[in-house]
């Protein structure tokens, strides 16, 4: 799929979720609970940088189709700078790993637009799953992120 596609189908999502003829799942792993001793940090002429990271899976059926979303955001955070990487995947429906190395075959071009366009999903989804947890379902768990040393 490519992002054009993506946009799109986001756009449609997002009248349809507006309507209440989509249900959405929601799986969300991230470091950005755990204690600051666990996260990686890295140093860098512009200071010391603290990292997390946070995936975010979303799942709906629309017209008797499964879509799957996986997002990927590599957050570094120094004082009072915050830096980060955003990754976009469509995985097939048997692969929902939050692991970079397995999604990266996956991965959809990220631009601007289609990065808006996750951001009120993810909102909308967020403002529903408080007002009504009958149509979204979220689920969040700590994750682990370790930096490789070379």
């Amino acid at each position: 799929m490519k992002q054009e596609e993506l946009c799109h189908k986001l756009t449609e999502f997002l009248q349809e979720t507006k309507e209440g003829k989509l249900k959405w799942t929601l799986e969300v792993q991230t470091t950005e609970g755990n204690d600051a001793s666990e996260k990686p940090v890295e140093t860098e002429e512009d200071g010391v940088w603290t990292v997390d990271e946070c995936y975010v899976s979303y799942h709906c059926r629309s017209r008797d189709t499964d879509f799957c979303m996986i997002t990927y955001e590599l957050i570094r955070t120094s004082e009072d700078k915050v830096k980060t990487s955003n990754m976009v995947f469509i995985p097939p429906m048997g692969v929902r790993f939050f692991d970079l190395h397995t999604l990266l075959p996956h991965s959809i071009e990220t631009s601007a637009v289609l990065a808006s366009k996750i951001h009120q999903l993810w909102t909308l989804l967020l403002e529903m799953y408080k007002a009504d947890r009958s149509s979204v379902a979220l689920s969040v768990r700590p994750g682990t992120l370790t930096i490789d040393e070379e």
